[in-house]
């Protein structure tokens, strides 16, 4: 349902001249097989390449963006995949926000087989929405075998882990506070993060563990004691009366080249 509605809201935003652009080729997509860990897990990586001028998204799009959906069905000797998220970029489009990546990205998946020691393959069905003038949804399949024998890593997964957002203790995040009121347009939701402030503008998405809860797009300033403050609402995309897990926020503070990932409330 909230993927369905950021669809809907981003294909009316768009100006009615640019259903001629060509949509042909839009995105290239490849599993790079990676390499075996010493847990026995194995380290791959879903890379797109985009055609100049569009851009697609993060796990949390905002408003004017898709999410990506993965499907691993078909898949051998696999159980589980991680996918791990390099840190995204803010657009605006239609004055609305979005978040994600242009020109290429790489991103790092986890893969976990049921026998250990021997070989994976990897089957994959990415629906990605991709923007440019216009919004287009795309499928991709992708298919790799993952050798068990393979012990060197890749420099551009690599490179894709090294530009992970950094965790709560890496960035010095000394508390996080989490308010929630009420006001005559519904429920409201101030964070207070005591954080080393970014060398450019900061800007804030906030993610919760319930799937159905939308979150407008947060006001986030430094507050005059230095600290971050973000500002938001929240509603249920059904319209029923919800409680919000605080220990279940997720707050990513994004400025130019850096990322902070924080993971629930002090308080």
């Amino acid at each position: 349902m909230k993927h369905a509605l950021s669809a809907l809201l981003c294909a009316l935003l768009l100006p009615v001249p640019a259903f001629a652009q060509d949509v042909d080729n839009i995105v290239r997509a490849e599993l790079r097989p990676g390499w075996r860990q010493a847990d026995g897990s194995h380290v791959a990586a879903l890379h797109l390449t985009l055609a100049p001028g569009w851009k697609t998204y993060w796990r949390s799009p905002g408003d004017a963006g898709i999410p990506p959906e993965f499907s691993w069905q078909g898949s051998d000797n696999v159980s589980a995949v991680g996918v791990n998220w390099p840190t995204p970029k803010v657009f605006y489009q239609s004055g609305m926000r979005s978040v994600g990546y242009a020109h290429e990205v790489v991103l790092p998946l986890r893969v976990t087989g049921r026998t250990s020691g021997t070989d994976m393959r990897l089957h994959g069905v990415v629906e990605l929405g991709v923007c440019s003038d216009i919004c287009v949804p795309q499928t991709v399949e992708v298919n790799a075998l993952l050798p068990a024998a393979a012990d060197k890593p890749d420099p551009m997964i690599a490179g894709a882990l090294a530009d992970m957002p950094f965790s709560r203790a890496e960035a010095s995040v000394k508390s996080v506070r989490c308010t929630v009121g009420a006001d005559d347009r519904g429920m409201t939701l101030r964070t207070e993060i005591d954080m080393p402030r970014g060398k450019t503008d900061e800007e804030t998405v906030i993610e919760t563990s319930n799937p159905l809860l939308w979150i407008a797009e947060p006001k986030t300033h430094r507050a005059a004691n230095g600290n971050l403050i973000s500002e938001t609402r929240l509603a249920h995309v059904e319209g029923s009366a919800f409680a919000l897990d605080r220990s279940g926020l997720r707050i990513t503070v994004l400025s130019m080249g850096h990322a902070v990932d924080i993971i629930g409330c002090d308080g």
